[in-house]
């Protein structure tokens, strides 16, 4: 073993210690889905050097990369160190070591948030209704809002009848000028994390009405042999003013109820000077608010799609995240996810209702795996058997997550 190695044991017992880790794949995109660590991020060496600095973004940070016997590890451990990065290590072995001595791999991608969508499933009992059962009460004219939590793009691409789009990050944003408390409001995605965090988050907001979400999403709808719509651009208005205060108000008892700590410009200057910490800085608005405005140094991330794919954004376990909004309300709400998740996370006094601002989008793009499902025009049986295999294995995530000792998720002692 050589000197810029690690032994799956010795990953294991940094895994559960206090200090900062990252733990980084270097894998083509298909065989990291195929099984890759828990708390595994994807960067392949074609990567290193510019998703390495949106990712990694402390020089000094404790890095493990990972591999199958290939070669990528090493690669990108060559890559990382040129630019700048001290503290690289291979994992001697790579992922056939850490079977070996009993430690679990994940299959999939935003595994993370998946499981923990599962997580907060089960820990909060949430209600939800079959799509035969909601298509049932859209004939019969039930009083409903259906709230789609997905990106406006994957709306566009497919969405259930007479729902409109209001991504993850807005629900709470936008919902109290939508709904009433005779209506039902029914969150769905495309599958299961996003509704099941959208629901909570409505729920945990005190919205008015009977909050539920939509088994298995769009997925569900397809596989009930339900029509979905297509090319619908119905969207969620940005709130009214009252609508903006109730949520506000709502947003103020969940920071209190769940410790979300507000910090001020003095602060944020010297964590950013701080060269022991890692710190990541996310504007959790919509993309086009990010791009007509935000504050230097912060990237955009919107509030559902962080919870959603929190690997896409942040890899090193134990980093500081602070979010900035407009009025606290998406930044608290997403906040008190990623506190239920165990990260360390704080949201900007004042958010982006000061300068200096900057405009557009300057980062450069990620490759991030995606999750990608098998479709034959010819032969929808070949689409539906990939949905229903997609769905078993979001739930699955929980048995696995019972018997891996080193999954420790939350802070909080539910999960």
């Amino acid at each position: 073993m050589s000197l810029d190695a690690i032994t799956a044991p010795e990953l294991a017992d940094s895994i559960i210690d206090e200090h900062e880790l990252a733990i980084v794949d270097a894998r083509d995109h298909d065989a990291y889905s195929k099984g890759h660590l828990l708390w595994a991020g994807s960067i392949r060496p074609a990567d290193g050097h510019d998703a390495g600095h949106i990712l990694l973004p402390r020089l000094s940070a404790r890095v493990v990369i990972t591999d199958s016997g290939g070669g990528e590890a090493e690669d990108l451990r060559r890559i990382l160190r040129s630019n700048g990065w001290t503290n690289v290590s291979v994992l001697d072995g790579g992922i056939h070591s850490w079977v070996a001595e009993g430690y679990e791999l994940y299959s999939g991608v935003n595994v993370p948030s998946k499981l923990f969508g599962e997580l907060v499933e089960r820990h909060y009992e949430t209600p939800h209704v079959s799509a035969t059962e909601l298509h049932q009460w859209i004939n019969e004219k039930r009083p409903l809002t259906i709230l789609d939590s997905r990106t406006e793009r994957e709306f566009r691409r497919m969405s259930i009848p007479t729902a409109r789009s209001c991504p993850g990050g807005e629900l709470v944003h936008r919902a109290f000028d939508l709904v009433d408390e005779d209506a039902t409001i029914v969150v769905n995605c495309a599958g299961r994390t996003r509704s099941i965090l959208g629901t909570e988050s409505l729920v945990r907001a005190g919205v008015p009405g009977h909050v539920i979400a939509l088994e298995n999403g769009t997925m569900g709808w397809e596989l009930a042999d339900l029509t979905l719509d297509h090319g619908k651009a119905v969207t969620a208005p940005d709130p009214t003013s009252a609508g903006r205060t109730q949520a506000s108000v709502a947003a103020m008892k969940v920071a209190e109820r769940f410790n979300v700590v507000r910090i001020n410009r003095a602060t944020l200057k010297s964590w950013q000077s701080d060269r022991s910490r890692t710190l990541h800085l996310f504007d959790v608005r919509t993309p086009d608010e990010y791009e007509r405005g935000h504050l230097p140094d912060f990237r955009n991330a919107p509030g559902g799609q962080l919870v959603q794919a929190t690997d896409e954004y942040v890899i090193t376990r134990g980093a500081r995240i602070v979010l900035a909004d407009d009025d606290f309300t998406r930044a608290t709400m997403t906040a008190s996810w990623l506190l239920e998740m165990g990260w360390e996370t704080y949201v900007l006094e004042g958010g982006v209702s000061d300068g200096p601002f900057e405009s557009g989008h300057n980062e450069l793009p990620l490759n991030s795996p995606q999750v990608v499902l098998p479709y034959d025009p010819g032969d929808a049986h070949i689409a539906r058997q990939a949905m229903q295999e997609y769905l078993d294995w979001e739930v699955a995530l929980v048995e696995q997550y019972d018997r891996d000792d080193l999954a420790q998720f939350t802070s909080t002692g539910w999960a």
